[in-house]
């Protein structure tokens, strides 16, 4: 018969592999879409998008990023402005500049059942600091890049808008390094990566087709503002505007050919109407 001391290192061994089984989520049988806030950004001057206060609904953008959970893997989609470690337990707000911050990101995608660990994909939809809080977290993850902007990320004078010591450690993460081309994440459709280039040198984003919710299209900053569309303004510190005005022109005959909603990442009203996690879209 077997000693006290065998069953119960025995239990405890099966209680290692039991909480070890726990600590990768569940697949979902059909892709999800988590929408994490942020925070907001106040006191922008609209002249630096080309327009007079009164001819926007507000000049206050919203902070977002994403979760894309397929059933081979999940991707975390631009990751903040404030990092976590200056945000505080209690939700406190925190003001950083024009950014102004509650909740961290880790808490959130805690809700929806993730850690950083659990991330397949990285991406980026470019280098500006309102969307690289937190990357260095998710340099165990495969970043998905275009060639130009990581090009651009790591070059001996980083870009003026950009916060390095927050998206460094990417630098040797496995890197899927894209040139402008479609690239299919889990390789069905669902989830593809567009490059948008002109904002910054490999702006990109995100297409998410939902099997409920219809085709989702996450534009990153190829917009601001709803008011930009249809016209030629692109912000005073756009890299490239004749790439931007192009990108612009491809993105809507996309919409226009497959229906997809249009997610401006930095617009409030929408993102007011949006349901946060852990609720999600599918």
């Amino acid at each position: 018969m077997p000693s006290r001391k065998f069953i119960v290192l025995l239990l405890l061994a099966l209680s290692a592999v039991v909480a070890g089984a726990q600590t990768h989520p569940k697949a979902p049988k059909s892709v999800r879409l988590y929408v994490f806030d942020n925070g907001v950004i106040k006191g922008i001057d609209p002249a630096r998008f080309l327009f007079k206060k009164e001819e926007l609904a507000t000049t206050e953008m919203v902070v977002a990023s994403y979760l894309i959970v397929h059933p081979k893997g999940a991707l975390m989609w631009d990751s903040g402005a404030i990092p976590d470690a200056e945000l505080t337990a209690d939700s406190s707000p925190v003001t950083k500049g024009l950014f102004t911050a509650t909740r961290t990101l880790k808490s959130q995608l805690a809700a929806a059942g993730y850690a950083a660990r659990d991330i397949k994909y990285f991406g980026l939809s470019h280098y500006h600091g309102d969307h690289t809080a937190n990357a260095n977290d998710f340099a165990g993850a495969t970043w998905l890049v275009q060639q130009p902007e990581r090009e651009a990320m790591f070059a001996e004078k980083a870009p003026g808008i950009a916060q390095l010591p927050q998206y460094v450690a990417l630098k040797n993460s496995k890197t899927q390094l894209l040139k402008g081309e479609d690239y299919d994440v889990f390789g069905d459709g669902t989830v593809v990566v567009k490059a948008a280039y002109g904002h910054t040198p490999g702006h990109q984003m995100l297409y998410v087709k939902l099997a409920k919710t219809g085709p989702v299209l996450l534009a990153g900053d190829l917009y601001h503002y709803q008011e930009e569309r249809g016209t030629d303004k692109v912000p005073t510190f756009e890299f490239n505007k004749e790439q931007s005005l192009a990108s612009r022109a491809v993105v809507e005959t996309l919409l226009k050919k497959t229906g997809a909603q249009l997610w401006i990442e930095h617009d409030l009203a929408n993102f007011n109407k949006l349901k946060k996690a852990p609720a999600y879209y599918e």
